[in-house]
């Protein structure tokens, strides 16, 4: 009896373990790869700048007669010289991106207030003891932008159109008669439009604000400007000063974006 009772255990047994060696191993899972937020600068922002710029300002005589009843008539023309117009610049900006890949494609206009001057004495001989002086007090640019990001951190190139308000005007350095220094002579002012071209740097610094330093230069030709004299008996003064110019710019940018980072790397 007790030898049935063995041998059917015996035969238990070996069943159970056949049975496990003809279970599928387990498969092995891989561990879940960490997800990556990768930044999407695609969205519209808007933003404020500061900083300097300056102007190299050229003026020229256009040739012009004077006929005086006292003297012979002749005819004024040649260089009066050149200066740097210099001061400060604020304003805001407002655009719209879009990425594809690492590749950043925008859209912007800017507006700046500014306060460039700057002066230097005419070397014309009959405008012996005065001195032309210019300002710029407004530049606008409208741009298009490509750029490479990676990740959070933007480089930028930009290209498009730029206009700038200019005052101009010229004033006694020595006294002139019953005038005395510092009287302004003349007066002339413009809208000017032109193109330009820029390159900048920007940082996410969060979800939505980034900061950006921008350098860019503004080709703005050369212009006919009239200048009027006042008071009006030295009306036969008046004449067109051919004035080239161009612009250069270093601004410090802060931007708000309407949209963050999406989570969009395996």
């Amino acid at each position: 009896m007790n030898k049935i009772a063995l041998a059917a255990s015996l035969v238990a047994v070996s069943a159970v373990s056949a049975s496990a060696a003809d279970l599928a191993a387990r498969p092995y899972v891989k561990a879940p790869v960490a997800v990556v937020a990768a930044y999407d600068w695609s969205g519209f922002y808007i933003g404020a700048n500061g900083g300097g710029a300056w102007s190299r300002k050229c003026w020229d005589v256009v040739p012009f007669s004077i006929d005086l009843f006292f003297i012979p008539p002749f005819t004024v023309a040649g260089s009066e010289g050149c200066h740097t117009a210099s001061g400060a610049t604020a304003g805001g900006q407002a655009g719209y991106r879009w990425q594809s890949a690492a590749f950043v494609f925008g859209v912007e206009a800017q507006g700046n207030w500014a306060n460039l001057s700057g002066s230097n004495a005419s070397k014309v001989a009959i405008f012996a003891g005065t001195a032309n002086r210019s300002k710029i007090d407004a530049i606008g640019l409208f741009t298009g932008q490509v750029g490479y990001s990676w990740n959070a951190f933007l480089l930028y190139v930009k290209g498009g159109a730029a206009v700038t308000r200019d005052k101009y005007d010229s004033f006694l350095t020595a006294p002139l008669g019953p005038l005395a220094p510092g009287f302004i002579s003349n007066r002339g002012s413009e809208t000017r439009w032109g193109g330009v071209v820029g390159v900048g740097a920007e940082y996410s610094l969060a979800r939505n604000w980034s900061l950006a330093l921008e350098y860019d230069h503004l080709f703005m030709g050369d212009r006919n400007v009239a200048m009027t004299y006042d008071p009006a008996f030295i009306a036969a003064l008046n004449h067109n000063e051919r004035i080239r110019q161009d612009v250069d710019m270093v601004t410090a940018r802060i931007n708000y974006r309407f949209s963050g980072p999406v989570a969009a790397k395996y």
